[in-house]
């Protein structure tokens, strides 16, 4: 019992930490230690304790991930200093006009996610096109990483055919393909898209309507008395990126993308570098961006290490993966809730999936509908506050504040997947 609460309480003080903006090197650690505390796990000594789990989770995770986030930034620095996210943003603003700026940061993060390109990378390279689109259009910038996220996490990321994780885990478990249950994932994913935008949209125009702007701040980037670069030398970049990411996805898998990412470095420099205004100081930038982005995504992570090794933990996931009733509702409910305590879509399935999948299938369960259930639940309740993506996107990347960004994110990545998921249970059960 001690255990439990030291595991539900260490969850939401960090969540209400991140929503008032407490620097998430200093309350993940904290919680983390609540956590530790209650469980009976010690600090520094024995075969597992505190510093070392907590540090493996940590270290792992930049080792997995530190040529993915620093290519990626400096992808997104060179397109903002060369002007070639500048021009891109006109472009579509003269074709689309100002009202869908928003449609075209989404459509964007949709073509780059479901090209194969990490959520992570796709924030970093899109946000430099959304902060112009905003700005032309005059949109509160608050809602910039809602846009963002909606584009990438939540009907490409977790759809039949998506080459992210989220959709690849299932695979190994049921013996199924990326492409399970296509025809009511198809339904789902356009469901969620049309939704998810229309909400979106009427939240944004809300915010306008109460006098809300796009407000200029320190550190943007400045548009230069200086010709822009024509739009096909921006988007000629992120069609490397996503060009070589679909390319080498087999092969190479994870590691595809840091191919892709240095090939849209080299292709960005070399098409635009007459158009460089400050080289060093954007490597500069994109470097510091790249540490302080993985390191606040590290910190969480940490803290789902510790969470993992907590006898509440365990007991949590027992008792998900064997709810009783409906198989289907079972297994939803199950990897939603073990991928909120963990912040992480991928970490819930892997955790639930070795106890549901032989189980379920055992029972007679459809495959197919399994792994398709499992995948969309598994991109619900992850992105709340302190999900790695969330703080990455809207700290990191967009430097807002939790408090401003969050609840527009949490509205399309949270409550539209949920919604998402009853329909297509509901389809499932007919």
């Amino acid at each position: 019992m001690l255990s439990m609460i030291g595991l539900v309480g260490g969850l939401v003080l960090l969540i209400v930490l991140t929503l008032r903006g407490m620097n998430l090197f200093i309350s993940a650690p904290l919680c983390a230690v609540i956590v530790a505390l209650c469980s009976g796990v010690p600090l520094l000594t024995g075969e597992v304790n505190f510093v070392s789990a907590y540090m493996d989770g940590f270290a792992s995770f930049v080792a997995a991930w530190f040529f993915m986030f620093l290519l990626g930034s400096m992808f997104g620095k060179f397109m903002e200093d060369t002007g070639a996210a500048d021009s891109v943003a006109r472009w579509i603003i003269n074709k689309l006009g100002r009202k869908q700026a928003v449609l075209a940061v989404v459509l964007a993060c949709a073509i780059l996610t479901y090209g194969g390109v990490s959520v992570f990378v796709v924030a970093f390279s899109v946000y430099p096109m959304a902060l112009s689109l905003f700005k032309d259009a005059n949109l509160p910038r608050r809602f910039i990483p809602a846009a963002l996220a909606f584009g990438s996490v939540t009907f490409t990321m977790t759809s039949a055919g998506s080459p992210e994780i989220q959709n690849w885990i299932p695979v190994k478990y049921l013996g199924t393909s990326p492409y399970a249950a296509w025809e009511v994932s198809l339904v789902v994913a356009v469901l969620m898209a049309t939704f998810g935008y229309w909400w979106l949209r009427k939240i944004i125009n809300r915010a306008i309507a109460n006098g809300e702007t796009f407000e200029a701040r320190e550190g943007d980037p400045v548009l230069l008395e200086r010709q822009l670069p024509s739009p096909i030398s921006g988007l000629v970049p992120l069609l490397v990126v996503l060009g070589l990411s679909f390319t080498f996805h087999d092969t190479l898998q994870q590691n595809a993308l840091i191919v892709a990412l240095l090939g849209g470095v080299i292709a960005i420099a070399v098409i635009n570098f007459k158009h460089f205004h400050k080289p060093q100081t954007a490597i500069h930038e994109a470097t510091t961006g790249a540490l302080v982005a993985i390191g606040n995504t590290a910190a969480v992570v940490g803290f789902g290490s510790i969470a993992k090794i907590t006898p509440a933990f365990d007991a949590a996931v027992t008792a998900m993966t064997s709810l009783p009733g409906n198989e289907l509702v079972g297994a939803a409910v199950a990897v939603s809730v073990i991928a909120g305590l963990t912040g992480s879509a991928s970490g819930g399935q892997a955790i639930a999936l070795p106890e549901v999948g032989p189980h379920y299938m055992a029972a007679g369960v459809n495959p197919e509908q399994l792994h398709r259930i499992v995948s969309i639940s598994s991109g619900a309740l992850d992105s709340l506050p302190h999900n790695g993506y969330v703080v990455t996107t809207i700290r990191a990347i967009c430097n807002e504040k939790h408090s401003a960004a969050y609840w527009a994110v949490a509205a399309v990545t949270v409550v539209v997947p949920l919604m998402g998921l009853a329909v297509a249970i509901g389809l499932f059960m007919l």
